[in-house]
């Protein structure tokens, strides 16, 4: 289980030198994302019965809490539901790092693929996924066993040896554009004059085509490959 500080086990321990994630943060503010009420319903039971630690500050779907979009939260818990297939795999772009639950392996696969820090099966004991949730806040990969070994599926629109200014469309090459001024998915959808949801599946297909998982590395490519001026 791979992290940038070290392997965080949704036990609650990290090795490789890294700190112990026995003492939570105080006021850990999450956001709980799932397109089923009654799994959300559930999952903030689960967190409510937990040590106190954190407070979920907002939970509902993906199109709601994207629309209401306020102060970030330090984590999202993302339950990606019984079926995540490609072309529908956009994980919630909150400005907090994803942890994923999800259904099976190649869920995960897409999961991983769209950003998410760290992937649990949506079966998870209450105690892994509070530990899973601090590790994740605090910048750590996690992986529950099972899934340590799954890796992010490939994009199929992703480059394959064509120049990236030839693949984009000419809405995409809009998107980059904003991107490169620093907009948020909704201030793109707000200018382009299109939904939060369509703003957010160009937005990807440029990360994808670009070869990036980051907002941020993809306005740096763009910029090498004389796509955009900074």
């Amino acid at each position: 289980m791979p992290a940038s500080g070290g392997v965080a086990n949704p036990a609650g321990a990290v090795r490789d030198g890294g700190p112990m994630l026995d003492a939570p943060p105080s006021s850990l503010r999450l956001a709980l994302v799932s397109e089923d009420p009654l799994a959300r319903g559930a999952l903030a039971r689960t967190l409510s019965d937990q040590a106190e630690g954190w407070t979920v500050v907002a939970a509902g779907t993906q199109v709601e809490l994207e629309s209401a979009r306020g102060a970030p939260p330090d984590v999202v818990l993302w339950d990606t539901g019984l079926r995540l297939t490609e072309g529908t795999a956009l994980a919630p772009d909150l400005g907090a790092p994803v942890l994923a639950l999800v259904a099976d392996e190649a869920a995960g696969e897409l999961a991983l693929g769209e950003g998410a820090r760290g992937l649990l099966f949506r079966d998870v004991a209450p105690g892994m996924l509070v530990a899973a949730l601090h590790a994740v806040a605090r910048g750590l990969t996690v992986f529950e066993p099972g899934l340590s070994h799954v890796r992010a599926a490939p994009r199929s629109t992703a480059l394959t040896g064509a120049p990236a200014q030839d693949t984009l469309t000419p809405r995409e090459r809009e998107v980059l554009g904003l991107l490169a001024e620093g907009l948020s998915n909704k201030a793109i959808a707000d200018r382009l004059a299109i939904s939060d949801h369509t703003a957010k599946f160009h937005v990807n297909a440029v990360l994808a085509k670009l070869g990036v998982q980051r907002r941020t590395e993809a306005v740096v490519r763009a910029a090498r490959l004389g796509l955009v001026t900074l």
